[in-house]
């Protein structure tokens, strides 16, 4: 049986008060009983319970992170970085799973609160009307800017969109579509517009189509998209799971990479380098953003000033096989 504080207490001859304010650095305990105590506690192997130290202190050296689609390998890049930046200023990492859904969003947050995490980290794409954050919790809004006056970490989604069109066009791709993402996540509607924004200043018509930012569904609308657009020679697609949905929807109807058709992506997932022909993409820098995102945060909790509340890192063409 795991030892409690009173055999603690028992052990070193003080009062479960004394312990208590050794384990908590609060309030005066002799050397003489202080000594005891870490002599007690290191022989009966005792381990504080976190969650009553939370309760007293109201702090529990846990972060916690909301992603909306746990499959889309984007998030658990950024996941992984977000965690490995906690750790090393000695805070844990608690995720949950939103599916993009403000109703679970909301759950998580309250989830949290409960569990007296010291911060939360937000990449879900709710609006403000949405959800209700505690406002003694300090958040951040990683990816996807859809809360405005918090500090948030993205990329730089319109300059790269405009980067992903400008290749296409430069490597003679004449009838250009964009497949863009869901209309209610911020950086879609970013990438959208730097593409149209690119192909208005080069005088080109375009062909929009939109798609979820999941295999099954881009493969979906590729089908379709193929069927109804067979003229068009280049693609850039609002994500890489979008971009590898089109790759392989092309490929089955035997249309030639790139030389009939040219893909690009946007994010710099770690399987666009899987598949064949690799895939071009926009690449983010995934790990800075989760690494940028777990410093600001944690800032904030231990009520540093951070240097700056908004961060927009910029985004790199990564040319592989499916342009040419």
């Amino acid at each position: 049986m795991a030892a409690t504080i009173r055999d603690v207490a028992k052990e070193a001859g003080v009062s479960v008060a004394t312990v208590s304010r050794v384990l908590n650095k609060n309030g005066y305990v002799s050397e003489e009983s202080e000594r005891k105590v870490l002599k007690a506690i290191k022989k009966l192997n005792y381990r504080p319970n976190s969650v009553a130290r939370a309760l007293f202190h109201k702090t529990s050296k846990m972060i916690g992170l909301i992603v909306p689609d746990i499959t889309n390998p984007f998030f658990p890049e950024l996941a992984r970085a977000v965690e490995d930046v906690s750790m090393i200023y000695g805070y844990k990492v608690l995720l949950g799973n939103s599916d993009g859904n403000a109703e679970k969003e909301q759950t998580y947050i309250d989830l949290f609160n409960q569990k007296y995490v010291d911060g939360v980290i937000m990449t879900g794409h709710s609006s403000e009307r949405d959800i209700t954050l505690n406002s003694d919790t300090p958040v951040v809004v990683l990816d996807r800017a859809s809360f405005s006056g918090l500090p948030t970490v993205t990329s730089n989604n319109y300059e790269g969109a405009r980067q992903a069109t400008k290749l296409l066009i430069e490597k003679g791709a004449e009838n250009i579509a964009h497949i863009r993402g869901p209309r209610e996540i911020t950086s879609a509607n970013d990438r959208y517009r730097g593409f149209i924004d690119e192909i208005e200043e080069n005088n080109m018509s375009c062909v929009i189509e939109e798609s979820a930012f999941n295999l099954a569904a881009a493969e979906e609308v590729a089908h379709t998209f193929y069927d109804k657009f067979p003229h068009i020679d280049g693609v850039f697609c609002s994500n890489d799971t979008i971009a590898v949905g089109f790759l392989k929807v092309a490929l089955k109807r035997g249309i030639q990479i790139p030389e009939e058709l040219q893909i690009v992506g946007f994010d710099g997932v770690a399987f666009g380098k899987m598949v064949y022909p690799e895939l071009t993409t926009v690449a983010q820098p995934i790990y800075d953003l989760g690494a940028v995102a777990s410093r600001l945060l944690i800032k904030l909790i231990e009520n540093e000033e951070p240097e700056q509340k908004i961060y927009e890192l910029e985004t790199k063409v990564i040319e592989r096989g499916t342009t040419r």
